[in-house]
């Protein structure tokens, strides 16, 4: 399943919109998507998703920003951001489902021991790579082929992100082929 990334700052960078990348995603029939923004106001990216929402009708993700929950059909968060709420990461789910309810919550994971922690958290799917790597974040580390035997750890559905293809395809282990700059050039 494809799980569109909309990555506000990559989309600023080269020149594209962020209504007509809803757009492509809702013609292609793409049934979750994650918009990330690090560089905006909060009212901007509030406006962001009241953008998109009017346009796209699948699962709309927000990536950190909590704040914005309900606006969102889930929050996707990040390693260094979870930790924001407390190093126990029990006590940081628990502080985040207060929040968000019983929304679609997921987790970036990068490693065996992240998936195994992971594995303890009420979740309901974690991000996993860099399978490939990517122009938008050059410090990651590649898994590789070694991500689809990181994503048979997992008891969650996992979301395999860094470089994805649209043409690629993975073991039943990989629920989400979470795709953005590809989605971008085709």
């Amino acid at each position: 399943m494809i799980y569109a990334l909309l990555d506000k700052e990559v989309l600023v960078k080269r020149g594209l919109s962020l209504i007509e990348l809803s757009q492509k995603i809702q013609s292609l029939n793409i049934p979750i998507a994650q918009y990330r923004n690090k560089i905006d106001s909060l009212n901007e990216k509030r406006q962001d998703l009241i953008e998109i929402r009017a346009i796209y009708s699948g699962i709309l993700i927000v990536n950190d920003t909590i704040e914005l929950i309900n606006y969102a059909d889930g929050l996707h968060i990040g390693q260094e951001d979870i930790r924001l709420y407390s190093n126990d990461l029990n006590k940081a789910i628990t502080i985040i489902r207060k929040k968000i309810g019983s929304k679609l919550l997921g987790l970036s994971t990068h490693n065996r021991e992240e998936i195994l922690e992971a594995n303890q958290l009420d979740l309901d799917y974690i991000g996993l790579g860099a399978y490939r790597g990517t122009q938008t974040k050059a410090e990651a580390k590649i898994l590789g082929l070694e991500a689809l035997e990181l994503a048979k750890e997992s008891k969650h559905p996992v979301g395999l992100i860094g470089g994805v293809r649209l043409s690629d395809s993975f073991p039943t282990q990989i629920r989400y082929r979470v795709i953005g700059s590809d989605l971008y050039e085709n």
